[in-house]
């Protein structure tokens, strides 16, 4: 109890004390924002963040002479909420000191939870974040993502959704590892080379997250098998580098309605975007609304003709996995007719609107 002023001791129960009062009907209330409740709690307790302790205390009309014992994570935010309570005349409020720290500690019951330990320790840092909780991390496990392309683009991707607990990856991609990928390709390694694209990153993204299911399609995406490919995915992602690749995609996701997370590298410039014109309520562009035709060849070369810095790949890759994750969790703002462009030797971003093309030859 060190640290507690003396006129405080009195507000103060031990875990043991509490756990018996609360078996004898004693209100028990955990002051916790509800991610950090839902990640473990005392047995017996209830959650009620403490920004709304007194309001819900004054408007259920507790009585104020009825005890009531508060836990949070270390003891500070239950004792605000007792000198909140005494001061509104519930003289019987206390608080369990060092909290659910304490409570863990001394081996005492908690409630059942909804992830097992290696996925409250493995996500734990996002679990807590109010967006996400329990609710938002079930929602990924639960997800596919359709990913074409193992290379530059794709490698932040897969590392970063599969990183996060996305259930399903589907990965498509023909290639075979060469020493020439391995600047900016962060999912293969030297022992890779000549294997497939596809298993050098599904062997990475099993040792990275175990939970993650890992289905390689060592496969060009083409017409033949898109609508095959995509049609059980939540999320569509272009991590290719090649524009047929990207029509078969768009030609997917409108027919299927969902979303492409859209990207793209050259030299020392990127682009980013969310194709969705299924949006239900808010139709968007798709990718043709952008650039309706593929330019010849000549004037659209890929890395391996044009070059490109090794770390652009990666900082578009990365916006390309956070708009993912927002669709899946159904938050924020999606870049859905918004195109972010990044100009790597200034360092400087745009954003442009997109508006959809009544003439779209896809999607109008």
């Amino acid at each position: 109890m060190s640290g507690v002023a003396p006129c405080d001791l009195a507000w103060l129960v031990t875990p043991a004390q509490a756990l018996e009062a609360a078996g004898h009907g004693t209100k028990f209330v955990d002051v916790r924002e509800l991610p950090e409740f839902e990640l473990g709690a005392a047995a017996g307790s209830i959650s009620l963040p403490l920004a709304q302790v007194v309001a819900t205390a004054e408007s259920q009309d507790w009585p104020r002479d009825a005890a009531l014992i508060a836990i949070c994570a270390t003891g500070k935010r239950s004792l605000a909420a007792v000198e909140a309570l005494r001061s509104r005349g519930f003289e019987r409020a206390t608080s369990v000191a060092g909290g659910f720290a304490a409570w863990r500690a001394a081996g005492l019951p908690e409630s059942a939870v909804d992830l097992d330990s290696d996925a409250r320790d493995r996500y734990a840092r996002q679990l807590i974040l109010p967006d996400v909780g329990i609710a938002g991390q079930r929602r990924l496990e639960a997800a596919r993502v359709l990913l074409v392309g193992a290379g530059g683009l794709g490698s932040p991707i897969a590392v970063y959704l599969a990183a996060a607990g996305v259930g399903t990856l589907r990965i498509v991609d023909p290639d075979r590892v060469d020493r020439s990928n391995l600047h900016r390709q962060i999912l293969h390694r030297e022992e890779d080379m000549g294997l497939a694209k596809v298993a050098s990153a599904a062997r990475a993204l099993r040792a990275l997250n175990p939970r993650v299911r890992i289905e390689p399609i060592d496969a060009l995406f083409d017409a033949g098998n898109a609508l095959e490919l995509a049609g059980d995915a939540d999320v569509l992602v272009d991590g290719a580098d090649n524009f047929a690749a990207r029509h078969h995609l768009n030609a997917a996701s409108i027919t299927l309605g969902k979303p492409l997370v859209y990207g793209a590298v050259h030299r020392f410039e990127g682009q980013a975007s969310v194709f969705w014109p299924g949006r239900p309520g808010a139709p968007g562009p798709c990718y043709r609304c952008l650039f309706p035709d593929s330019p010849p060849p000549e004037l659209a070369p890929n890395c391996a003709t044009a070059g490109v810095l090794g770390v652009l790949p990666g900082m578009i890759g990365l916006v390309q996995a956070t708009e993912t994750l927002k669709l899946l969790l159904g938050l924020g703002e999606s870049l859905c007719g918004r195109l972010l462009t990044l100009d790597a030797r200034s360092m400087r971003f745009r954003e442009i609107a997109i508006p959809r093309d009544p003439g779209c030859p896809a999607c109008a």
